[in-house]
């Protein structure tokens, strides 16, 4: 379709010219989309929650409590979505290139929350050997009760990161969509039909 599909033609003489004709132009509040995914409120859960992330497995590695290398993974995912939301946020000023890098962080944010679940799951099962070694070093014939504490808890906290990175998965859709709307990647830009009623010529 051309830029603007106009039924007036030209060179007609004026009394051949209709009295209403019809053109297609660009809508100037096409960027106004991306503010309907509330993005401040999304940008700022997805901070959040990649903060959580951080710092639980920082606390977990500090204190030996993990057994599979997971923490460092995490950590890097969880900051990869972390710009994910700083973006979701700044692109609050509807300003293309910051629209655009927000959809392409978000592209990546899918992933890496996938894979963060993923690792979550692996760290279900993460039970800490060093802790039950110590109570046999000690020759204990009985588990103690702290192991059996350590090892629910770190089994709540991953199914609790299973939660978080679905919860991510999904806000990260979510934003990418409205992204994809407004930088025209998945669709010609919006035009607005413009009707326009002409006076008739005036009759000597």
């Amino acid at each position: 379709m051309a830029e603007e599909a106009s039924v007036v033609e030209e060179g007609l003489p004026p009394s051949q010219t209709p009295l209403v004709s019809v053109s297609f132009e660009r809508n100037v509040n096409w960027k106004q989309k991306y503010l309907e995914a509330e993005p401040k409120a999304l940008g700022i859960t997805q901070i959040g929650l990649s903060l959580f992330q951080i710092i639980s497995s920082v606390l977990f590695m500090s204190k030996g409590l993990s057994v599979t290398p997971t923490g460092i993974p995490v950590i890097i995912l969880s900051l990869l979505v972390l710009i994910a939301g700083s973006l979701t946020v700044a692109a609050q000023n509807l300003h293309l290139p910051t629209l655009r890098a927000c959809l392409g962080m978000q592209i990546v944010a899918v992933p890496a929350s996938i894979t963060n679940m993923i690792l979550a799951l692996v760290k279900m099962n993460d039970i800490p050997y060093s802790c039950w070694q110590y109570y046999y070093d000690q020759n204990s014939t009985s588990p103690r009760e702290s192991c059996h504490n350590i090892e629910g808890t770190i089994s709540h906290f991953s199914s609790e990161c299973v939660v978080i990175n679905v919860a991510l998965v999904t806000i990260s859709i979510t934003v990418a969509a409205y992204c994809c709307k407004v930088t025209n990647c998945c669709s010609p830009a919006p035009k607005m039909p413009v009707i326009t009623v002409q006076a008739p010529p005036a009759q000597l």
